[in-house]
């Protein structure tokens, strides 16, 4: 399900915040899913679980996960128009970043629509894009 990459530059805990949005955005794992317990996850991935916390608590800051005391963590129904204004402006921040360096790196306004397409194309069906 989730796979670290210990020589990443990112941290253990974003690893697993980014690699749980993508299995919600493929619909692996769908609203109303449970998810392993931050002690599942931890013992799984052999990690320390105050990390699976940090991401989970990310996770359901961000609207991607609700923890129910004694039932469980769940994943939940796309965010609320709040959260999701929110997230959507840091998205745009992200994309402005990675456009500035894909013009340092000297890729064309083309190129850099294909790379979008093609990351868009691999969550499948669970992605619809306007086109």
């Amino acid at each position: 399900m989730i796979q670290l990459q210990q020589r990443s530059s990112s941290p253990i805990y974003e690893q697993i915040v980014e690699q749980m949005k993508e299995l919600v955005a493929k619909d692996v794992l769908k609203a109303g899913d449970k998810i392993p317990s931050v002690r599942e996850l931890s013992s799984t991935l052999l990690i320390n679980p105050n990390t699976v916390s940090k991401a989970y608590q990310e996770l359901e800051r961000q609207g991607v996960i609700q923890t129910i005391r004694g039932k469980g963590t769940f994943v939940l129904e796309p965010s609320a128009p709040r959260m999701a204004a929110e997230r959507i402006e840091v998205l745009r921040q992200e994309l402005q970043r990675l456009t500035v360096e894909a013009k340092h790196l000297g890729i064309t306004r083309v190129q850099f629509r294909e790379m979008v397409d093609e990351a868009s194309h691999m969550l499948g069906e669970g992605y619809h894009a306007a086109d």
